[in-house]
């Protein structure tokens, strides 16, 4: 039924998706349970309300235009979906990575329309990134279906998976990884993230630094009145530090450097600050 539904919404222009999506923003926020919560806890951690007014309910709008845009990045023909994207700075500097031969890093945290970001790269280049199932059938053929398109490369979030990264970079190419999820046990640092203890993944890390691969920050701004995207390629202002605890702490550094800049359209929902279990608690002191 949610695929269906999500064939009828794909053939809606953006702006209209956008539009119905703010609706069903403020829709879900209404909603009892965890996610207005959570929301509403990690924005007041941020310290961004005193100097973005209204900051909640862009938030809200723009949540639920993250969710009704897949219709279009994940159904539509790839050629349509990259049209989608308007402007592209640091996008030279991204390809000159590529084309020394040292492979590129894509550091893609949750901001804007982070799924379009594969196809727009796959459409180009060969791109891999790592893929965890989703829980629904129906579901995961549509995200398979969106994301595997083009030069794209899915590959499991294991070991397997990780020497396919590996190999991607060898080969000078492009992979994408997401900076800001909780890590799993054995794979994370807890590092500063807006002034709380976040365990931290640091594959990103060991990916860059065994490799000489060039890391970039890579987010598709949404642009207003669905006018498409914009995606950004900032490579990184300096070389990560060679201990782990304190990369991963820089690679924060970064996410939030683009989290204030687009304060609206950060995934703030997200259970960014839980504890895996059998990880050993933050420290008591908080970073500074």
């Amino acid at each position: 039924m949610m695929s269906g539904l999500f064939r009828l919404l794909s053939w809606l222009p953006l702006p209209v998706l956008h539009g119905i999506g703010v609706v069903l923003g403020r829709a879900i926020y209404l909603t009892p349970g965890r996610h207005r919560a959570r929301l509403k806890s990690n924005l007041e951690q941020s310290g961004l309300f005193a100097t973005h007014p209204g900051l909640l309910g862009q938030v809200v709008g723009e949540t639920g235009k993250g969710i009704l845009e897949l219709a279009a990045v994940w159904l539509r023909p790839q050629e349509k979906v990259v049209r989608l994207v308007k402007e592209t700075p640091g996008w030279e500097r991204f390809e000159a990575a590529l084309k020394a031969g040292s492979g590129a890093v894509v550091v893609a945290p949750h901001i804007g329309c982070w799924e379009i970001i594969n196809q727009y790269i796959a459409a180009r280049q060969p791109f891999t990134a790592m893929y965890k199932p989703a829980r629904r059938e129906d579901v995961d053929r549509m995200m398979r279906q969106g994301r595997e398109r083009g030069q794209a490369r899915l590959v499991p979030t294991d070991l397997s998976g990780v020497k396919a990264l590996l190999g991607a970079l060898k080969r000078g190419e492009a992979i994408g990884v997401l900076p800001d999820q909780v890590a799993t046990l054995g794979d994370g640092v807890w590092a500063p993230f807006f002034g709380r203890w976040a365990y931290t993944p640091t594959m990103t890390v060991r990916l860059i630094q065994s490799t000489g691969a060039t890391p970039f920050m890579v987010y598709a701004e949404r642009l207003p009145w669905g006018r498409g995207y914009r995606i950004h390629f900032d490579p990184l202002p300096a070389p990560l530090p060679k201990g782990r605890k304190e990369a991963a702490a820089a690679l924060n550094r970064e996410v939030e450097r683009v989290a204030r800049k687009l304060p609206a359209q950060y995934m703030w929902s997200y259970n960014r600050y839980k504890k895996p279990g059998g990880v050993e608690p933050p420290p008591e002191t908080p970073p500074q």
